[in-house]
């Protein structure tokens, strides 16, 4: 990769339904949305097609913004251990995309992106794309929430790189904010 003042940061939230994207631009001073969307995989009638459409869009993504890193939530175990092991196939295969072009890839659990935008672990879809809003304000609503949480995993690698935001926890969001005026926009 050649040098350059900006770090691009591409995040995904995968899934084998629906894969969330998000891209961010880190200029030194600022932060900016380059991009945000969804993979639609529902009509792929066999695992191995979603898989390999995921494939094929991750490497698109990569070549169009040519990301520095790659953030991507990882799976969490649930009761459904047949839907884990489908979203760590999933996973598996938006990393080796990233891999086939040499892209660093920097994990983190549903856990730590919710806190790293909220401050709140358990924090909803809703509140963490709220928050995205605040700081990214991106002018419509994405399409679904697969969006926002991927551009969250881009933000939280952002945080954690830059920031150097420890796993603090807050009462709410008024503390939350009170900690981190720099991440309102005005």
């Amino acid at each position: 990769m050649e040098n350059r003042p900006e770090r691009i940061i591409l995040g995904i939230d995968p899934g084998t339904t629906i894969m969330g994207y998000g891209v961010i631009s880190d200029n030194g001073k600022s932060v900016t949305m380059l991009a945000m969307g969804v993979i639609k995989l529902s009509k792929f009638n066999s695992q191995a097609l979603k898989l390999r459409r995921i494939f094929e869009r991750t490497l698109g993504l990569v070549e169009q913004y040519k990301p520095d890193e790659l953030s991507i939530e990882s799976p969490f175990y649930g009761k459904n251990v047949q839907s884990m092991l489908k979203l760590g196939r999933a996973q598996g295969v938006a990393m080796a995309a990233a891999l086939y072009r040499d892209i660093p890839i920097f994990e983190y659990s549903p856990l730590e992106i919710k806190k790293s935008i909220t401050g709140n672990g358990s924090a909803s879809k809703e509140q963490v794309a709220a928050m995205l809003n605040r700081l990214l304000t991106f002018d419509k609503n994405p399409e679904t929430l697969d969006a926002t949480d991927g551009l969250a995993a881009a933000m939280c690698h952002y945080f954690k790189r830059t920031k150097g935001i420890k796993g603090k926890t807050y009462a709410g969001w008024k503390n939350f904010l009170a900690d981190n005026p720099d991440r309102i926009k005005k």
